[in-house]
C-alpha cells in the first residue's frame, strides 16, 4: 500500500504505473513459494524462514534509494524484487513451524492463528501507515524511508528470533 503511494504523489507515476510496478511480487511468489516450502519440508523451516526474513530486510533497506523522480528499472524493481524473494524464503516455512509445531489434532487452530496474526500484523502496518500518508515534500520522503528503516529492523528482529526459538530440526 505505501510503495504505490509514494510513487504517485513524490515520484510522479500515474495509478496504473505505481500499481503496476507491484505486479513482480504475486508473480514471484507463486513460482518461488512452493519451491521454498518443498526445501522447509525437507530441512526444516528454521534456516529457510531466517534467511528469508533477512533478504526482505534487504529489499526494505534497497527501497531507501526510492524517492523523487525513482526509475522503475534501477529503483522499484530491485526493491519489489528482493522483497518478493524474501516473502517468499518467510511465509511457506513459518506455515511449515506452525503445523509441525502443533499436534495434527490442532493443526486447524494453529493455522487459523497463523493466519489471524498475519491479519493483525497488516492492520497495525496499515494504521501506522498514517504519519507516511500525512507527509509530502522532502518529508514524505523523510517519513517514507523511515518506515522502510523500521520494516527492515523488524525483519531482522523476526530473523533473530527464528534462531532463538525454532530448533534447528524444525
Amino acid at each position: 500500500m505505501l510503495l504505490p503511494y509514494v510513487l504517485i504523489t513524490g515520484s510522479g507515476y500515474s495509478s496504473t504505473a505505481a500499481g503496476a510496478a507491484l505486479l513482480p511480487l504475486p508473480l514471484v511468489i507463486s513460482v518461488t513459494s512452493p519451491l521454498i516450502g518443498g526445501l522447509a519440508g525437507r530441512i526444516g523451516p528454521r534456516l529457510p524462514l531466517a534467511i528469508g526474513s533477512l533478504v526482505t530486510a534487504g529489499g526494505f533497506l534497497l527501497a531507501l534509494r526510492i524517492g523523487d523522480g525513482a526509475r522503475y528499472w534501477t529503483d522499484v524493481l530491485p526493491t519489489v524484487f528482493v522483497i518478493s524473494v524474501g516473502l517468499s524464503g518467510a511465509v511457506a516455512p513459518l506455515t511449515t513451524a506452525v503445523l509441525s509445531s502443533v499436534d495434527p489434532r490442532h493443526s486447524g487452530s494453529a493455522s487459523g492463528l497463523n493466519s489471524a496474526m498475519a491479519r493483525t500484523g497488516g492492520l497495525v502496518a496499515t494504521a501506522l501507515l498514517g504519519a507516511v500518508l500525512a507527509a509530502s515534500g522532502e518529508q514524505l520522503w523523510i517519513a517514507f524511508h523511515t518506515a522502510m528503516l523500521a520494516s527492515a529492523a523488524t525483519c531482522v528482529a523476526a530473523a533473530s528470533a527464528v534462531f532463538a526459538l525454532i530448533d534447528s530440526q524444525g
